[in-house]
């Protein structure tokens, strides 16, 4: 049976540097229709970004355009799909007070939630980033030898992406919410910053709208665990990347066995239907890991997972034992996951 390699790292917890936003070459994209999924246009990054055109497709006529700077790549059936699942969380969302009008909190994220609203868990995602920031990228900027492009997957309101921008890689983020509190739309706040917003597509994880092997790296932010399939949003992750391009899974609840998840997952539809009336299970969405599921994962799909345990604190760290202690059910864990893909 496969193994997990594993990274302890209690690297990178200082504050974080100011970063200047540079160009490296931008690259070409090759868009898919979102429709039938037939070979669309080669287009460049930067235009992908800005330019406010539209695709005809050959095969199907479906149009491909964009709105308000973001590319629909959300098929109407895909649409009905999604909508209660979209107006559930977006409700929740808004009760947990995401979001603000003002520019500087997006600017500031992950590293600081300037409403205080949500701190807890910006804390957990800005010790994630700074990892991935210092210890990830920089491995696959060398072999790559050139600024990387990167899928970010369910971006939300576009925080990843800024920061990848910022480092001079070039970003494409995919999210079902488009909104300008908490959805792609609030990614105009980045242009402050930004010389040029980096593109944005209203899509899902399992149908991405972009041809074969492009991408050195797919990043999972927050979202894996929303799939209501992982083989499928893995292998749809795995058909967009080149040979030696990485998976990296960020943020996603772990438990050492089904029954703690199975527990978790209960607790948290009881929970939503007290506080909202409903039990928010409008996807069948898997919403944690096991190492169990990620061993299949690993055989399935021909990666080899390397598991980095990052320091988030010694009271986040203690949260097992005092869990024990108090008889309850063993809390989630956030693991930092990559694999390769391999030549096939």
């Amino acid at each position: 049976m496969p193994s997990l390699s594993v990274t302890l790292s209690h690297a990178g917890i200082s504050g974080m540097p100011e970063i200047t936003p540079r160009l490296g070459e931008a690259p070409s994209i090759e868009l898919l229709c979102p429709e039938c999924h037939e070979y669309l246009v080669s287009i460049s990054y930067r235009s992908l970004a800005r330019a406010l055109l539209s695709f005809a497709c050959s095969e199907c006529s479906t149009t491909f355009r964009q709105e308000q700077g973001i590319w629909l790549a959300l098929p109407p059936s895909r649409q009905a799909h999604f909508a209660r699942f979209i107006r559930e969380y977006e409700q929740i969302r808004r009760a947990e007070g995401r979001g603000s009008t003002d520019s500087d909190f997006y600017l500031a994220l992950p590293f600081c939630d300037l409403t205080g609203r949500n701190s807890w868990q910006w804390a957990i995602r800005g010790k994630t980033f700074r990892y991935i920031q210092q210890t990830i990228l920089p491995n696959l900027s060398r072999i790559a030898n050139a600024p990387l492009t990167i899928l970010d997957l369910g971006a939300g309101n576009g925080w990843m992406s800024h920061r990848l921008a910022c480092l001079g890689h070039h970003p494409v983020a995919v999210d079902l919410l488009t909104n300008s509190h908490d959805g792609l739309g609030a990614a105009f706040h980045y242009q402050r910053v930004l010389p040029e917003l980096f593109p944005r597509f209203h899509g899902e994880l399992d149908n991405l709208p972009f041809a074969d092997g492009q991408f050195d790296c797919a990043i999972f932010n927050a979202s894996f665990h929303y799939s209501e399939d992982y083989d499928r949003t893995l292998a749809e992750a795995v058909r967009c990347l080149r040979p030696g391009g990485t998976i990296l899974i960020a943020d996603s609840p772990t438990y050492s066995t089904e029954s703690n998840g199975q527990q978790m997952r209960r607790e948290r539809q009881d929970n939503f239907l007290k506080r909202f009336g409903f039990r928010s299970d409008a996807l069948d969405s898997c919403e944690y890991l096991t190492p169990e599921r990620l061993m299949a994962l690993e055989v399935r799909h021909d990666l080899e997972w390397s598991s980095h345990r990052i320091w988030y604190g010694l009271r986040w760290a203690c949260r097992p034992w005092l869990a024990k202690w108090k008889k309850r059910r063993e809390p989630s864990q956030f693991v930092l996951y990559t694999a390769e893909v391999k030549e096939q």
